[in-house]
């Protein structure tokens, strides 16, 4: 029997997953490819990633050469232009004509244009492509003001560019009276829209553009109210048009509005030709995400393996970040009242809105929206998509149970078997199990036998879980391993390098590990060295984060910030200005920070030591906002000052500032000191607070101010200065000692056997046994501290690593600008 050939028109992810689809299930095809763009297919949906370092390479869907070794044939470059279906065969930009026994159509979609005067000036761009986004990486660095029309999900996307590319004011121009119009609702937008403008973004919602002015390229933009805006450059991201020029050429039925028309087989018009992804317009709906095109990717290639899987419409349910801020949506949002019941929480101050509509009956959980912390995104998708019935407390899923543990729903592992918790590959709860119990006991081996997580990603942490919940099922012992490298968690490695004496990364690895480490266990290891030993940490040159690497925060631009310590937010005026003269000197910007320092920003590697040695001569320290570790106890003014103020936080914040200073943990940690109950240094939402009382402080322990707020909870009352000290001491040493790489103390708590109530015996009732050596481990700690700043700037052998040009360290010339060569090297291959 002769091999019948398909022809896919389109490389893009749906036409590669077609591929993928294929050959795993027969390789009794001749498949041959043909892609408009000059490069293999590549992952559109993780696209801005192009702007924060990864290169076209990186975002590639397989390598070069999986085309030929699975017998696929390609043609990069060339659009095919001709379909002749009497004769069924194609022709193409370079004159190939080929026969087809079944086309598939994955021609995607390309941008929507609006017809407004002046798009085509200079400066005006679409965000659709890698060749896209190099014309906009190229044209702003010579722009100051950029704009995106369109409010979406992609039009927020390449706000976020960008803001990324250093745009020093980015507008957002959205014709909507709200932001994302399909995926959340007026309250949601709100929220949303508050959260970026504090991020420096500017919304205009409600805006019409009439026209876009500028002599040949753009110079602003006129809106239909008359008013303007002046801009440098514009991104156009006003939704998209499907691709189906060349089915209407070939005479194949469209929609009104575009979209190739098929049926649940995917079948267009002609039985012998597909549509797939967003070129297809099913039952009056063309599907802008890529989990439904990989969905009718497979069902083409189920149906011409023999299989009789069909297309009913598909989840549009997503979940995101957007700029850093989580936003999702998931059943029918947008459902209200009397059709539905709808919880609403919403904070303002955090940024956070959830709201969930629930059936009149109580029972069962339609749809939501989520923004600012979508942690719950999977289990509530599940519970809608499954029917699950609710509990007695549904509010508990927004808000967490009132005694104090996070609502899971029924959990994952009552989900039923046919689950989908892989949209984007189709892979079900089962599927994961069955993996699970045939020896894929982590989330790579996951990712490789089902290829669920592959796609967006977001349902990860939902395989994590289940990969867990299986395998205490079945009574097997759950080993938090840190990497493939190292067979041990955090902290059994910490004691193994502890009780050994082992001082660097290759003997811990010759020691305890395998292989050559990875990514993943040499920041951990790194930290691990340091919180034991306390050494200078750009000594381990190899395997520091890159921040530690510098000992600074690196920045948009390739620039640092430098950060130095104020204890207790109290500086002196002479300080200042030494501060301001630095600043000044090497041009920096300075903002004050949250917690009461000063940033300094725009910093250059070559000019790190020089600054450093100013500021260390004025007497300030490094501040450690590079590294996990102590950044701030932050204050309020107390008894010195204020006349409700019961005791001198000042001095006591300084003072704790200065005991734990230098010491490297799992994650960052913050601090605060109140003078009364007002909390004005906010020391309830920090990593540990204390307030003063009439009778002493109280310490609180474990809160988090970050992405997930969660206020620290009371550990002690009433006691004097003494005795916090003492169990700060055992608290953060215990948190060190026993913490997973990257938790903070509130996910450490949270995740703890007995809470609250458990770290209280730990610390306060010595219930291990082990106070004394927390203690003395502790004071071990502060005795070996050393500010790296002037390490590094005491030694000429860690100095001189601080140059862009090993041969040239000092050059300052501005003139000269780092050039990528990959491409033109790869050109000469």
């Amino acid at each position: 029997m002769s091999q019948q050939t398909i022809i896919v028109v389109g490389n893009g992810m749906v036409g590669y997953k077609f591929c993928e689809k294929l050959i795993a299930k027969s390789s009794h095809f001749n498949i041959i490819v043909f892609g408009e763009e000059s490069r293999i297919a590549y992952d559109r949906v993780h696209l801005s990633e192009y702007f924060n370092g990864k290169s076209a390479d990186d975002l590639s869907l397989s390598s070069g050469s999986w085309y030929a070794d699975n017998g696929i044939t390609l043609y990069l470059n060339d659009p095919v232009q001709e379909i002749n279906r009497a004769e069924k065969t194609i022709h193409s930009l370079s004159g190939t004509t080929l026969k087809y026994d079944y086309l598939v159509l994955a021609t995607g979609s390309s941008a929507f244009v609006p017809d407004i005067p002046g798009v085509e000036k200079e400066g005006v761009f679409v965000y659709r492509t890698i060749e896209d986004l190099d014309l906009i990486k190229a044209y702003s660095a010579n722009a100051k003001v950029g704009a995106v029309m369109g409010g979406g999900l992609l039009g927020l996307e390449a706000a976020k560019a960008l803001i990324d590319l250093g745009i020093e004011e980015t507008h957002v121009i959205e014709f909507a009276p709200r932001l994302m119009p399909r995926q959340i609702d007026s309250a949601g937008s709100g929220m949303l829209a508050s959260k970026l403008k504090s991020l420096g973004l500017n919304i205009h919602l409600n805006k019409s553009t009439a026209s876009f002015i500028g002599e040949g390229k753009i110079e602003a933009l006129k809106f239909n109210d008359d008013s303007t805006l002046p801009v440098d450059m514009m991104v156009i991201s006003a939704g998209i048009r499907p691709r189906d020029e060349l089915a209407k050429l070939a005479g194949l039925h469209v929609g009104t509005r575009g979209g190739i028309i098929v049926n649940e087989k995917m079948q267009t018009s002609d039985e012998s030709i597909f549509a797939i992804g967003e070129c297809a317009l099913y039952e009056g709906m063309i599907y802008g995400l890529v989990a439904p095109g990989y969905e009718m990717a497979d069902i083409v290639a189920a149906w011409l393996t023999g299989g009789s899987k069909a297309f009913y419409g598909y989840d549009m349910s997503t979940k995101l970040k957007l700029i850093g801020v989580d936003v999702a949506s998931f059943g029918d949002a947008f459902i209200t009242e009397p059709d539905c019941r709808t919880l609403v929480y919403e904070d303002t101050f955090k940024g956070v809105y959830k709201r969930i509509n629930i059936s009149n009956d109580g029972k069962y959980l339609l749809g939501g929206i989520l923004i600012g912390d979508a942690d719950a995104y999977n289990i509530l998708l599940q519970t809608v998509n499954n029917k699950i019935v609710l509990p007695p407390n549904p509010e508990d899923l927004i808000l967490g149970s009132r005694g104090g543990e996070a609502a899971e729903g029924a959990g994952v592992l009552s989900l039923p078997d046919d689950a989908l918790v892989c949209s984007c590959e189709a892979v079900s709860k089962l599927d994961i199990c069955c993996a699970v119990n045939d020896g894929a006991t982590n989330i790579d081996s996951i990712k490789k036998c089902t290829k669920a997580g592959t796609g967006c990603g977001g349902c990860v942490p939902l395989v994590k879980d289940l990969i867990t919940g299986t395998l205490k099922a079945n009574g097997q012992y759950v080993k938090n391993v840190i990497c493939e490298h190292f067979d041990y968690s955090r902290q059994e490695l910490y004691d193994l390098v502890k009780i050994n004496k082992v001082k660097n990364y290759d003997l811990v690895l010759d020691h305890f590990g395998k292989g050559d480490g990875c990514e993943v266990c040499k920041p951990v290891i790194a930290g691990i060295l340091s919180s034991l030993w306390n050494d200078v940490i750009v000594k381990q040159d190899t395997i520091q984060d890159s921040n530690d690497r510098y000992l600074a925060n690196i920045q948009k631009g390739g620039t640092y910030s430098v950060v130095p310590r104020i204890p207790g937010g109290e500086i002196t005026p002479d300080k200042l200005i030494v501060i301001g003269q630095v600043a000044k000197k090497y041009g920096l910007y300075t903002k004050i920070t949250g917690g009461q320092r000063i940033d300094l920003f725009g910093a250059h590697v070559n000019d790190l030591p020089q600054i450093w040695e100013e500021l260390i001569d004025a007497g300030f320290e490094s501040g450690h906002a590079y590294g996990k570790a102590l950044r701030t106890v932050k204050s309020c003014v107390g008894s010195t000052w204020c006349r409700f103020g019961l005791h001198d936080s000042v001095s006591f914040a300084i003072e704790i500032e200065d005991r734990y200073k230098g010491i490297r943990s799992p994650h960052k940690l913050k601090g605060g000191v109140s003078g009364c109950i007002r909390e004005c240094a906010e020391a309830q939402a920090k990593d540990f607070g204390v307030i003063a009382t009439e009778k002493g402080w109280n310490l609180y322990v474990c809160g988090n101010g970050g992405s997930k707020p969660q206020h620290a909870l009371l550990l002690a009352t009433d006691i004097d200065s003494e005795t916090c000290i003492k169990y700060l001491d055992r608290f953060l040493m215990f948190y060190i000692k026993t913490a997973d790489p990257l938790t903070r103390t509130a996910t450490w708590l949270n995740k703890m056997e007995g809470g609250m109530s458990y770290l209280k015996n730990v610390v306060i009732n010595d219930s291990l046994g082990i106070v004394e050596q927390l203690e003395e481990e502790m004071q071990q700690l502060i005795n070996s501290y050393h500010c790296e700043w002037k390490e590094v700037v005491d030694n000429p052998d860690l100095r001189r690593r601080f140059a862009h040009f090993v041969n040239a360290p000092e050059v300052k010339d501005p003139n000269i600008k780092f050039e990528s060569m990959r491409q033109q090297v790869k050109a000469q291959w």
